[in-house]
């Protein structure tokens, strides 16, 4: 009896220890999906903001002969 209570003792120091490492995983997981999310909102602001620029600088480079 005392061997069963040591060992169900051992499993639940296992699961616990690995509960903080998949929970250790998780979090890093999300702070790699917040920042990948910041960065697809940057890019979107620039794709937002490009043919403006596109067209300021086809204004601006006019050809020699006008």
């Amino acid at each position: 009896m005392d061997q069963m209570l040591i060992d169900l003792q051992t499993q639940v120091a296992f699961q616990e220890d690995l509960l903080q490492a998949l929970n250790k995983v998780v979090a890093e997981q999300q702070q790699s999906i917040d920042a990948l999310r910041r960065e697809v909102d940057y890019l979107k602001d620039q794709l937002q903001v490009l043919p403006e620029l596109i067209q300021a600088s086809q204004q601006a480079e006019k050809p020699p002969h006008y």
